[in-house]
């Protein structure tokens, strides 16, 4: 149930995160981002082209004033003269404002005429009086009011060198922007931004889901590789750059199926080549029959020499082998039976005060063989560094979901700086004594635990013991 639940989250999580979700996601933040940048970019220039009609209304209406000013009077052929009244009467009789456009007179402080009659509230006759009556210059801006902004161009008029009333376009441009921004839905509507993006995004969903499929395949194919199965390659299709990483994966796999084979070949050639004449050394050494005590003890010597040799051999071919496939034997074991009979082996190898401090109880998947050369690699490492009469403790618990199996003795320990060194091969700890081995043992110690998925933990301090425990995920 748990490894289902795992595996959906596994899934779950690759959906969310994995690369065609996040191209997808990018792609739609990108066409949302350009879509509503369009929007505004179309928005603003129709705000501009609006503002520039008005300025362009404005303008026009004050420069016809300006001209008739200078006219004649339609109904006495005189010039106007001081008669300001006669030329804001012509004027509004003449020209028709714009929508939302009004044309505002103002004669000796008072609002004189309009057109059109009705003024908005934003243009109510006190306010019009109030705030453009006491002009003496020609202003150019924009007011805001509660009812809305207001665009205008007033016009001071000047008689005998005195101020007389004002004349005022003024454009109320709410509307214009309302319409602007109903134009700029039309076009979010025509564009169908929502609809767009959907099926915008499905097309590159089916897109990526294809480029991406041979990744995946990629992906697959290096998972179910292993030392034992090289053959597989990937279909090389099309010729773009997917093609030539597959190419290049292709071409990796061969070169690994030629080095693993090679160094298979050559662990079964060396097994072979180096075990047969050790053996037969040792065949005819002890065939040999000596008379003298010198001779016996030089023979000695040898054999034992052959058999260091012997198991420095065999314990290279096993570290070599530890990345093998069937390097292990998996079955069921139990875990209090393999304790008893561990501790058993290893209280027959030297004197010392030997001690089972706990056995755990439960079954788990493992070597049993490959585990029993790894605590008795422990034990021998623990009696080479103690003396008789010391205490080697061995214990087992489960807890967890993991195996602890330790060996803990009482002997000279191990400086902090080499306790990550001694799991090297051909590294041994300086206990002050001339030691057997070649400095493998630990080093099949954590080989042997790696293999089942685990690892070895060390607690150490000098002149107070050493504790190694193996840990191995049940």
């Amino acid at each position: 149930m748990w490894q289902n639940q795992i595996h959906n989250l596994q899934g779950w999580r690759r959906f969310v995160f994995g690369a065609r979700t996040r191209v997808i996601a990018s792609y739609v933040v990108l066409v949302v981002f350009s879509t509503v940048f369009s929007l505004l970019a179309i928005r603003h220039i129709l705000i501009a082209r609006v503002e520039e009609q008005i300025e362009a209304s404005l303008r026009q209406e004050v420069e016809e004033f300006r001209r008739l000013v200078k006219g004649r009077n339609p109904k006495t052929g005189q010039p106007f003269g001081d008669d300001l009244a006669s030329i804001f009467d012509v004027y509004l009789r003449r020209n028709v404002p714009h929508d939302d456009e009004f044309l505002l007179t103002l004669l000796n402080g008072k609002l004189y005429k309009s057109s059109p009659i009705g003024l908005p509230d934003s243009l109510h006759p006190d306010s019009v009086v109030n705030r453009w009556a006491k002009l003496t210059e020609p202003e150019d801006g924009e007011t805001v009011t509660p009812a809305g902004p207001i665009r205008y161009l007033a016009e001071p008029i000047r008689i005998t060198g005195k101020t007389r009333g004002v004349f005022m376009v003024a454009f109320l441009p709410a509307s214009k922007y309302e319409e602007v921004n109903h134009v700029v839905f039309i076009v979010g509507v025509v564009e169908g931004i929502l609809a767009v993006i959907a099926l915008t995004s499905s097309i590159a969903w089916l897109a990526a889901g294809r480029i991406l499929s041979r990744l995946r395949l990629l992906s697959e194919t290096a998972r179910v590789m292993s030392e034992s199965d090289l053959t597989q390659r990937i279909p090389v299709q099309g010729s773009d750059e997917i093609t030539e990483l597959t190419i290049t994966f292709n071409e990796m796999l061969e070169r690994l199926q030629v080095a693993f084979t090679s160094q298979r070949d050559f662990i079964n050639d060396a097994g072979h080549e180096l075990r047969t004449p050790i053996t037969i050394v040792r065949c005819y050494l002890e065939q040999i029959r000596v008379e003298s005590p010198e001779q016996r003890e030089m023979l000695a010597l040898v054999l034992n020499e052959l058999e260091r040799m012997s198991r420095f051999v065999n314990d290279l071919l096993l570290l070599a082998k530890a990345e093998q496939p069937n390097f292990l034997n998996l079955e069921i074991v139990e875990i209090g039976s393999l304790t008893e009979e561990l501790y058993t082996k290893a209280s027959t190898l030297a004197v010392r005060n030997w001690c089972l401090e706990a056995k755990g109880s439960g079954r788990m998947i493992a070597d049993p063989q490959r585990l029993t050369q790894a605590v008795m690699n422990l034990v021998q490492n623990a009696v080479q560094y103690t003396k008789e009469g010391d205490a080697i403790a061995l214990g087992s618990t489960l807890s967890d979901d993991k195996f602890h199996f330790w060996v803990r003795d009482t002997g000279v320990g191990i400086p902090p700086a080499n306790q990550e060194r001694i799991f090297q091969r051909f590294v041994r700890g300086d206990g002050g004594r001339r030691l057997q081995g070649a400095g493998l043992g630990l080093a099949i110690v954590k080989a042997i635990a790696e293999a089942h998925g685990g690892g070895v933990e060390l607690i150490s301090q000098p002149g107070s013991g050493s504790t190694f425990t193996i840990v191995i995920p049940v």
